[in-house]
């Protein structure tokens, strides 16, 4: 089958006149039916009754015309995205992202390179890191932002951005709401709401409770699902120190800096770079992304002293009440 004879069968199936097809297509009368007549032996039926005047799709000429439609924009799609790229028009770009690494950490990024990239198209993949380890050798992903990494292949380019600490996400309403911060007996009697894919949890079991099992409660794969619970009451969520929350979640730090952990950029090692992933990777490791960090720590610090005036407001109150 021939992208042609599919062209010359749409214009008569559109017309029902083989003349006013051929002049629509810009051929011989005769080499338009010639087209189509080899698009019927190909498909092993009558598409068009041809009855003097009068042109009538088949049965199977009905069947077959939306699907014949949807061919022809396909393959015109391919051909003009594949035109637009050798002109440089649509530059692709595909990063994995860890459960735990926001999405907001590559969007400054991208931002910047968009302004001289042009035709920048990106997208944005979720998977474990693991995962994305194995993404980036299939080549379904360009780059990948990751936390930690258990034996990296020898063939993965593997660069340190910055290390930032896991801290305390929960309802203003909860218990532990005015602390200054939270330890590790407070989370031994707490409902934790866990990541799905996020080490996080792991380690702090292996850590501080080898022979006691955490209080895990709800789970989910996504970051705003878990938040909405934890809003709700139902429980704690440790979350890395940049990462969105909602307005009506409180943050609060824990002691001692309990979990802390690298981010990562990863890309395949020897591997030829297309302008956008240069790009990409150039400003990603040059930017200064302890400006990230103090930002969300000095915001968290003022949370802390909010949380622990607070703190000392309410034990005077009950004093003098005593």
């Amino acid at each position: 089958m021939e992208l042609h004879q599919v062209r010359y069968f749409l214009a008569v199936a559109s017309t029902l006149n083989f003349t006013r097809a051929a002049e629509r297509c810009n051929v011989a009368q005769p080499a338009l039916t010639k087209g189509v007549q080899k698009l019927e032996q190909e498909l092993g039926g009558q598409l068009i009754y041809r009855e003097r005047r009068l042109t009538q799709l088949t049965d199977l000429g009905k069947e077959v015309l939306p699907m014949l439609a949807r061919t022809l924009v396909s393959a015109e799609t391919v051909r003009r995205r594949a035109q637009e790229f050798q002109r440089k028009e649509v530059a692709p770009l595909k990063i994995g992202l860890a459960p735990s690494i926001s999405a907001s950490l590559v969007l400054d990024p991208i931002a910047e390179i968009a302004k001289f990239v042009p035709g920048l198209h990106v997208e944005l993949r979720e998977d474990a890191a693991e995962k994305l380890v194995d993404l980036l050798l299939e080549g379904e992903i360009n780059a990948a932002m990751v936390g930690d990494v258990q034996d990296m292949p020898a063939r993965i380019d593997d660069w340190s951005l910055f290390e930032e600490r896991y801290v305390a996400v929960l309802a203003p309403t909860h218990q532990l709401a005015n602390r200054p911060s939270i330890g590790i007996d407070d989370l031994r009697e707490t409902v934790l709401l866990e990541r799905a894919g996020c080490d996080v949890a792991t380690k702090i079991q292996r850590s501080y409770f080898p022979e006691e099992p955490l209080h895990l409660g709800h789970c989910s794969g996504h970051d705003l699902h878990l938040q909405h619970m934890a809003a709700a009451g139902f429980g704690v969520i440790l979350a890395p120190e940049h990462m969105p929350r909602l307005p009506t979640l409180k943050t609060i730090p824990l002691e001692g800096d309990l979990v802390s952990r690298e981010v990562r950029l990863l890309a395949v090692q020897g591997r030829r770079y297309s302008p956008a992933l240069d790009a990409f990777v150039k400003v990603v490791r040059l930017r200064d992304w302890s400006v990230v960090v103090r930002a969300e720590r000095k915001s968290l610090n003022v949370c802390g002293i909010r949380a622990e005036h607070a703190a000392h407001a309410f034990s005077a109150a009950t004093s003098e009440t005593t």
